[in-house]
């Protein structure tokens, strides 16, 4: 009879969603009860080239993971560690002495498989089990996965896996890798399956798997993760697979002991993170491609849906799948194409000029500081003759000369629930519209707002205040432009309009909004006052 073995692999694909940290008691916990719910392999982690850090889960050597080794644990319990191939010399990695893990994992990408290989003979050579990893398996041909299947035959691992990396495989591509591998790969050697959930499909994936190995006699590897904690929309959970095993396949997990594990260890780390199912990731999945590319239009430029769509279709079929986390150039450059909306805007300036040229404005932008110095803003409005402009929002309670937008999607969030845009004048960039028929809508050129250097660079504040400069205005008074606080959540007057940044990618926001700001009062000081009249982390 077939054997399956169910592999949690949280505290490695987790590392997507906390960097790895989950600290000493929470990585020490999770092992010790992941062995005593009868979890047949447990992933650690990483091994990297990098130093060791406490509490953290990428190590550097086979000794730093020794000490989360469960003492008198289960016999029949494996533990693992990952190595991206590429990313990790093994000169750092230690003969096995059966102290610490005992399988080492490796993923490898198809134009490098061959190489991947024979580096994966070492591995075995060093005593380890080897669990081979084939990532974005589904761009393997019939062809390519035969001479895959041949050389494994050759090295012999532990396993190789069907790797779901983008979340893009349906039941039937499922069904042809497992049946292609199961004929042509010796018996003694275990398949495995590693999903992702950007189709909602990955636990349905993870039970037809289950199926075919038991009905081809063949034992077979599932991966699986607390929560489905992992990158993108995540994982297999491993409740739910561990259930179904007990139920259809006779396994025995302590489902008790799994749920203890989730309220002590990931309740917290739910609180403070978000993964899972979502509208970009099932882009991604749609069009195969990368989670990093629609993660990177989302965080870095507000992309909405429609266009997300568009710009990732513009990418190679055969460069979606890539990791390009390291160099979003290509994409940056299809961005900026895609929005390349440039229009003929003298007209336009010329009838904004006539408003605005020599005025005092207030710029209201939608930080929650607009919110919370309501009063001191008002009054600054009452006490003086200002043009009001609200940036890319409808805040409750003001009332505005003009508004503007540079973000579509958030023009067209305003645009349905705020009647007030058809009673005000509205300034809109031209990759919104290049055209209008309204008398209350003045189109700008987007391009000659922006300065695609930065990687924020289209910022509708900035972008504002480069417009106001050839307006001629007398003075720029600044509310509500707040920037991003570290560890805090909502940023944003109104909720909505709230975007997921992480610390790290908010620090860059911070200084790139700081280092346009300096240019421009460089540029503009001799012609026009500016102040911040509300708190902000900028200064002028």
């Amino acid at each position: 009879m077939a054997d399956i073995k169910l592999l949690d692999c949280t505290l490695r694909d987790g590392t997507y969603i906390n960097k790895g940290e989950f600290g000493d008691d929470a990585i020490s916990g999770i092992i010790k009860y992941l062995a005593l719910s009868n979890i047949d392999m447990i992933e650690l982690g990483w091994l990297t080239n990098k130093s060791y850090i406490q509490g953290l889960t990428y190590f550097h050597t086979v000794e730093d993971i020794r000490k989360y080794i469960p003492q008198n644990h289960n016999s029949n319990t494996s533990f693992a560690a990952m190595i991206g191939y590429g990313d990790y010399d093994l000169k750092y990695l230690s003969d096995y002495d059966g102290k610490s893990i005992d399988t080492i994992r490796m993923f490898f990408s198809k134009e490098k498989f061959s190489e991947a290989l024979n580096f994966a003979k070492e591995i075995k050579y060093k005593g380890y089990k080897l669990c081979l990893q084939a990532a974005n398996t589904q761009n393997y041909s019939d062809l390519e996965i035969l001479h895959l299947c041949s050389k494994i035959n050759e090295i012999k691992p532990e396993s190789i896996s069907i790797v779901d990396t983008s979340g893009v495989m349906y039941p039937a591509d499922i069904h042809r890798s497992f049946m292609l591998m199961n004929n042509n790969i010796d018996k003694k050697i275990k398949i495995g399956f590693h999903s992702h959930n950007n189709l909602q499909l990955s636990f349905a994936n993870t039970m037809l798997f289950c199926e075919l190995g038991r009905d081809a006699l063949r034992n077979i590897i599932v991966d699986s993760s607390l929560c489905g904690m992992g990158r993108g929309a995540g994982n297999t959970c491993t409740e739910l697979i561990a259930d179904y095993l007990n139920k259809q396949h006779g396994k025995n997990y302590d489902m008790d002991m799994i749920m203890d594990i989730i309220d002590i260890y990931l309740r917290n780390i739910m609180e403070k993170h978000n993964w899972g199912y979502s509208i970009p990731y099932c882009i991604a999945g749609q069009l195969g491609s990368h989670v990093n590319n629609v993660k990177y239009l989302q965080n870095t430029h507000k992309v909405n849906y429609r266009d997300m769509r568009n710009i990732i279709q513009k990418i190679e079929p055969k460069n979606r799948t890539k990791n390009n986390s390291n160099d979003y150039s290509g994409l940056e450059s299809l961005y900026v194409s895609y929005i390349d909306s440039s229009i003929d805007d003298v007209s336009i300036i010329n009838l904004l000029n006539q408003k605005l040229e020599n005025k005092n404005v207030l710029i209201i932008a939608p930080g929650k500081n607009a919110i919370l110095e309501y009063n001191k803003i008002k009054n600054f409005i009452n006490q003086n003759n200002l043009v009001t402009i609200g940036v890319n929002s409808i805040l409750d309670n003001y009332n505005y000369d003009f508004v503007f937008f540079s973000n579509k999607l958030r023009f067209i969030y305003a645009n349905g629930s705020k009647n007030i845009l058809d009673n005000t004048k509205v300034i809109l960039t031209s990759n919104i519209k290049k055209t209008s028929n309204k008398t209350n809508e003045y189109i700008v050129n987007f391009n000659s707002l922006k300065e695609a250097k930065w990687k924020y660079f289209d910022n509708s504040t900035i972008m504002l205040l480069r417009l106001l400069s050839k307006l001629k205005v007398k003075s720029i008074y600044i509310a509500g432009f707040d920037g991003y606080n570290m560890g805090e959540y909502v940023s944003y007057a109104d909720t909505i309009l709230q975007t997921n940044l992480s610390d790290d990618e908010k620090i860059i926001f911070n200084e790139e909004i700081q280092d346009m700001l300096n240019i421009f009062i460089k540029d503009h000081k001799k012609s026009i006052n500016i102040e911040f009249i509300t708190n902000s982390i900028f200064s002028i």
